[in-house]
């Protein structure tokens, strides 16, 4: 009687074997064809009996859901009923990184690499968690560890880049963009972002020609790429090249009467940045043109201090006045703290740079003053 039983026992067990492991395959399908909602509206129910990996499955849906909460309660229940899943364990430590909580997903990825030392990802996701912590010698010790391993992802080599970019070590930054570059494809965005970087770094190096080359070659890739159409404008105000410089105005000038232009080129661009004894000088001009009643700025100079904070600015401004009276287009001026001083020195449409730049220059080093001044504020 008792070997009957016994035997009934068994059968009941690999009937519920057999059920789990339909329930784990069903998901798997739904999962590798990405219907994660489905996995979600149907077998989020009564999954006490549910194997470890049926479990992951469901944790994975809600993983790409963006629901972090059930992602992680499902997870945990894979977890709890096979703790040698690194699968599982990347997909907690990814969610915790998500969630903002950076010091436990460092423990958890430090449990997947003890499961699995040789994958990338883990070493890349565990270098977010540090980087986020503002830790960047570790979050740069885990993307170099990523580096190393087979078929690593884009992302450690670009923030290997980054992270020498934000110690302002940028030889290092250079050679890391570099490097960057050779690991993903031409054409890609990722490629395009790593060349604008290449571009701007090589440029702050004053490798002009490089600078050049960079930039060339990625508004070749995106013709569209109005940011970089401005950087390479600046490497020919640079390398007082004016007329190479021109058609990529004339550019910008047409994409904003388009509306194309976004954000910080909205309005003007930055077409020069030169030093003046130890402060930073950014010339900027802006799109607005046409005779007009009202006065408007130009071209901008920003001196700035070491931080970058603006310390007062030079600009050119439109003269309805001197306009009407047959004078030049844009009077010369400068604006420093509540004081607004005009010069006797005016320019047109068709002005020459390095005599605008000679101005500006001349009103750093007091050679010009003003004609007038005024207060601007209480």
């Amino acid at each position: 009687m008792k070997k009957t039983i016994f035997s009934l026992f068994l059968i009941a067990f690999s009937f519920v074997s057999i059920a789990q492991d339909d329930i784990t395959n069903t998901l798997k399908a739904l999962s590798d064809k990405q219907e994660y909602s489905k996995i979600i509206k149907q077998y989020t129910t009564n999954t006490k009996a549910y194997s470890a990996k049926a479990l992951y499955y469901i944790g994975l849906a809600y993983y790409m859901k963006e629901d972090d909460n059930n992602c992680i309660k499902f997870i945990d229940q894979s977890i709890a009923k096979d703790a040698t899943d690194p699968g599982a364990l990347y997909i907690k430590a990814s969610t915790l990184n998500y969630m903002g909580k950076f010091e436990e997903a460092i423990a958890t990825f430090r449990l997947a690499i003890q499961l699995k030392a040789d994958d990338a990802v883990f070493y890349s996701g565990m270098g977010d968690a540090f980087y986020k912590l503002a830790k960047s010698d570790s979050a740069l010790a885990a993307y170099q560890k990523a580096t190393e391993q087979t078929n690593c992802p884009f992302r450690p080599y670009s923030m290997i880049a980054a992270i020498y970019a934000d110690r302002k070590e940028n030889e290092k930054a250079l050679q890391a963009y570099y490097t960057a570059k050779s690991k993903t494809k031409t054409g890609s965005d990722e490629y395009t972002r790593t060349l604008f970087n290449i571009g701007l770094f090589e440029y702050l190096k004053g490798n002009d020609d490089k600078a050049e080359q960079a930039f060339l070659e990625l508004i070749k890739t995106d013709a569209d790429d109005y940011h970089a159409i401005a950087k390479l404008i600046q490497v020919y105000y640079h390398r007082k090249a004016y007329d190479s410089a021109k058609p990529y105005r004339n550019k910008l000038y047409e994409a904003h009467r388009q509306g194309k232009l976004k954000d910080n080129l909205q309005n003007m661009f930055c077409f020069d940045q030169f030093t003046w004894q130890d402060k930073l000088v950014q010339a900027y001009e802006r799109f607005e043109e046409g005779k007009k009643k009202e006065i408007y700025n130009k071209h901008l100079f920003y001196i700035l201090d070491s931080e970058n904070k603006i310390l007062f600015r030079i600009q050119t401004e439109y003269s309805p006045i001197s306009v009407e009276m047959g004078g030049p287009k844009y009077v010369l001026c400068m604006n420093k703290e509540n004081m607004h001083a005009t010069y006797g020195i005016g320019f047109n449409d068709d002005l020459k740079y390095e005599d605008l730049k000679q101005a500006v220059i001349d009103i750093l080093e007091g050679k010009l003053k003003p004609m007038a001044s005024s207060r601007t504020g209480g």
